[in-house]
C-alpha cells in the first residue's frame, strides 16, 4: 500500500484503516476469535491502522487480543464521548470522564499508550478548553501520541484551534466525519478547514452503512433485523440513487463496493477510509479493490448523480447539534413574541 501522513502529525497510515465497530458480538461478527483473524487479515495486506472505540461494546478487548506481539507495527486509534453506562458522568468530553475513561481502554486494549484518541461526538455541555486541556495532559504523560475529534461542525473545530493557539494547548489533528458517495456534506465546509489547519481525516461509513454494499435494491426485500441501525435502507431517495450508482459501477467495470471506497479515498483532504467489514469474505471483497483509483470521466459521473458538497437523506448516525434538537434554541419565547 501506498502510506499517507497523518495530518502534521508525522505518522504514516494505510488508505484504509481497518474499523471495529462490527467486532462488537452483540450487532456483528458473533465469534471473537473470527474478528481476530480478520485483525491479522488486514494487517498482513498491509493496514497499519486500526480504529475502535470504548462504546463498540467489546471491541477494545477483541482488537487488544488480535494486537498482541503485534502493537509496535500498528496505528491504533480509539474514542471517548459516548454513554458508557447509566451515569451521567460516563460520557462526554469533561476532564473527569476523559481521564479514567482513557485508563479503561488501555487496559481493555492491552497497551501502554494510544497513538490517537478521539472525542467521538462533540459535547456542547464541556468547555472545550477544558477537554482540550485534559487530552494536552495525556499527551505530556506519553499515554496518547496525538488527539482528535469526530463529527465537529467546521466552526467547532474553528473555535478549537483558537482555544489551543490561545491557550498554549494540544490541537486536534485528526477529524473523523462520514463520507460516502451518498454523504458529501462535508465538501463544503468540513473538508476545507481540515486542510486549512493540516488535519488528517479519517472518513466513516464510505459504504453509506451497507447501502453501497449492492446488496440493497430498488423493489428487492431487505433485510431489516439491524433496521434500529440502518433505517435509512428504506430511504427511497438514497435507494433511487444506489440504482444510478450501480449502473455507473458496472460501465466501470467494478463492483460497486470498489468505486465507493476509490471514491472516498479520492479527496484530497481524505487521508484514510474505514473498513467495516463483519466477515472474511467482506474483508477479501474489500481488499481486492485497495488499488482501484478513479479515472476524471467517472467522477465527473459521480458528480452529476450526487452533486458535490451535497447529502442525499440523512445517516442514522449524523450528529445533531442542540441548535437543531432543542425546539427552545430556534424560538422566541410567547413573550417575546408578543412584545415583537
Amino acid at each position: 500500500m501506498q502510506y499517507r501522513t497523518l495530518g502534521r502529525t508525522g505518522i504514516k497510515v494505510s488508505p484504509y484503516a481497518l474499523g471495529t465497530l462490527m467486532f462488537a458480538t452483540s450487532i456483528g461478527n458473533p465469534d471473537p476469535s473470527d474478528s481476530v483473524r480478520i485483525v491479522h487479515k488486514a494487517l498482513d495486506a498491509g493496514i497499519n491502522f486500526v480504529d475502535t472505540a470504548d462504546s463498540y461494546q467489546d471491541s477494545e478487548e477483541i482488537v487488544g487480543r488480535a494486537l498482541k506481539g503485534r502493537r509496535e507495527h500498528v496505528v491504533l486509534a480509539t474514542k471517548v464521548s459516548r454513554p458508557m453506562g447509566s451515569d451521567p458522568n460516563q460520557q462526554g468530553a469533561s476532564r473527569r470522564w476523559i481521564m479514567t475513561a482513557v485508563e479503561d481502554s488501555l487496559r481493555r486494549l492491552q497497551t501502554d499508550y494510544l497513538d490517537l484518541y478521539q472525542i467521538q461526538r462533540p459535547d456542547p455541555t464541556t468547555d472545550i478548553e477544558e477537554t482540550l486541556s485534559a487530552l494536552t495532559d495525556l499527551i505530556s504523560s506519553g499515554k496518547v501520541r496525538a488527539v482528535g475529534t469526530s463529527v465537529m461542525p467546521a466552526s467547532d473545530l474553528v473555535e478549537a484551534h483558537w482555544v489551543s493557539e490561545r491557550r498554549g494547548l494540544a490541537r486536534f489533528r485528526t477529524e473523523q466525519p462520514a463520507y460516502s458517495l451518498l454523504n458529501r456534506g462535508i465538501e463544503r465546509e468540513v473538508l476545507p478547514v481540515t486542510q486549512r489547519f493540516g488535519m488528517g481525516v479519517l472518513v466513516w461509513g464510505p459504504l453509506g452503512q451497507g447501502l453501497l454494499t449492492g446488496r440493497v435494491r430498488k423493489g428487492q426485500p431487505v433485510d431489516l433485523r439491524r433496521a434500529e441501525f440502518v433505517k435509512h435502507v428504506t430511504d427511497e431517495r438514497r435507494v433511487d440513487v444506489v440504482e444510478e450508482l450501480v449502473k455507473l459501477a458496472a460501465d466501470a467495470g467494478m463492483p460497486l463496493t470498489h468505486l465507493a471506497m476509490a471514491f472516498a479515498i479520492a479527496h484530497p483532504a481524505v487521508t484514510s477510509a474505514i473498513l467495516g467489514p463483519r466477515t472474511m469474505a467482506h474483508l477479501d471483497d474489500l481488499l481486492a479493490g485497495a488499488e482501484v483509483r478513479l479515472p476524471d470521466d467517472v467522477l465527473d459521473r459521480i458528480d452529476e448523480i450526487v452533486p458535490p458538497g451535497t447529502d442525499v437523506g440523512t445517516l442514522d448516525q449524523a450528529y445533531q447539534p442542540p441548535a437543531v434538537l432543542d425546539p427552545a434554541l430556534r424560538r422566541r419565547s410567547l413573550a417575546d413574541r408578543s412584545a415583537a
